[in-house]
């Protein structure tokens, strides 16, 4: 037990922190998911531009194609295979139902239509991992009331320590990016990840004894999963322990936009920091600023993982009463929506703080014991 006066002077300082922050780090508007695609310009999508044909159709129209859109449904988990294994072109109840589950697992408005919110969601291109796995949600197992992270089925995890190693494919690679833009691409996007878990990752030269195999593949590459080409499917990951993490090698993959001038660009360090989150054994979130969301815009960002990536790791990567923090401080200063949440572990208090309208940041303060001095460090991770 420390004194109480510590205590007191911890708190303080923390609140202080608190307020200071929100003056030297002014507040940022995150990207408008529904804005941005909405001006999709629909000759970019290659994959699904035919699918905004389909806007306002309605209950009981008959609409050629639309079998092609309840294949995305279902390929996405939202939509059964009919008894007969193939779809109808018509709008019917099944149909609908789907869509109003869709419109609810990812945050639109529920309509029950194929409005230009849904439209521009179903058109984004996005992760191929299915969005419909077990939710994590204390009051109910259903997934229509929960809007936060998810598990996979089982949730699986990692077994092998603590530490992970990966490398790149030395074969499925992209020729107009170099393997040091990739390589620090991918660790900036392992250390978001290992910042907030009690688990490090390592690169290694020795791709196929690696724990995380990542590389670029084009169309059917023998997992089952095949890419599509530009835009669409843009990536996918395997749960634990598997490890593999395969790109789209048809996209354009971009480091930096100021360089890379294609509307359909996409950000690379965006989508293997979501990939990560499945090798690590996150499923899609319903919340639109996390990470973990399965849809990015060509030209969008999204790097910085929000509350909702960082509880989800961590109600699964962090064993109760076993974490171990170096005695050092830390913080993580993002913006969005949200609260303030204190949780209390082994060797440290974590810091959740998330306000309406000016700051998101995750906080790290190691606890004060006779044997420890408690200096205020503000280094950024």
């Amino acid at each position: 037990m420390f004194p109480f006066f510590r205590y007191y002077l911890f708190f303080f300082y923390l609140l202080s922190s608190v307020f200071l922050f929100s003056s030297v780090f002014p507040a940022t508007t995150p990207l408008d998911f529904t804005t941005a695609t909405a001006a999709f310009d629909v000759s970019n999508n290659y994959v699904w531009r035919n699918f905004a044909r389909f806007l306002d159709a309605g209950k009981g129209s008959e609409v050629t194609g639309m079998s092609e859109l309840k294949k995305y449904l279902n390929r996405f988990g939202y939509l059964p295979v009919s008894p007969e294994n193939n779809f109808s072109d018509f709008v019917d109840d099944q149909f609908i139902s789907a869509l109003i589950l869709y419109q609810k697992r990812l945050g639109l408005s529920v309509t029950g239509k194929l409005d230009s919110e849904t439209i521009a969601s179903i058109m984004s291109p996005r992760c191929g991992m299915s969005d419909l796995i077990k939710i994590n949600d204390a009051t109910t197992s259903t997934i229509h009331s929960t809007r936060r992270y998810a598990f996979f089925n089982g949730q699986p995890r990692w077994i092998r320590g603590s530490t992970l190693t990966y490398a790149l494919s030395p074969d499925y690679t992209i020729e107009y990016l170099t393997s040091s833009e990739i390589r620090n691409v991918v660790r900036r996007s392992f250390s978001r990840w290992s910042a907030v878990i009690p688990l490090n990752f390592t690169e290694s030269l020795d791709y196929e004894s690696s724990d995380i195999r990542i590389g670029f593949y084009q169309g059917d590459h023998g997992d089952g999963e095949a890419f599509d080409g530009v835009l669409g499917v843009l990536a996918h990951a395997f749960s634990p322990e598997n490890g593999r993490l395969h790109l789209d090698a048809a996209e354009r993959w971009a480091v930096d936009f100021e360089k890379e001038k294609s509307k359909v660009a996409v950000d690379l360090e965006s989508v293997v920091t979501h990939e990560i989150g499945h090798v690590l054994g996150l499923a899609h979130s319903a919340v639109k600023e996390a990470v973990m969301y399965p849809s990015l815009s060509p030209r969008g960002k999204k790097v910085e993982l929000r509350m909702d990536d960082v509880e989800g790791v961590q109600a699964f990567s962090v064993p109760p009463r076993s974490l171990s923090i170096p005695l050092r401080n830390r913080h993580r200063l993002q913006f969005s929506d949200g609260f303030f949440n204190l949780q209390l572990q082994q060797l440290a208090l974590l810091v959740s703080v998330r306000s309406a309208t000016k700051f998101d940041c995750v906080l790290s303060f190691p606890l004060i014991t006779e044997s420890s001095e408690f200096t205020p460090d503000s280094r950024k991770t």
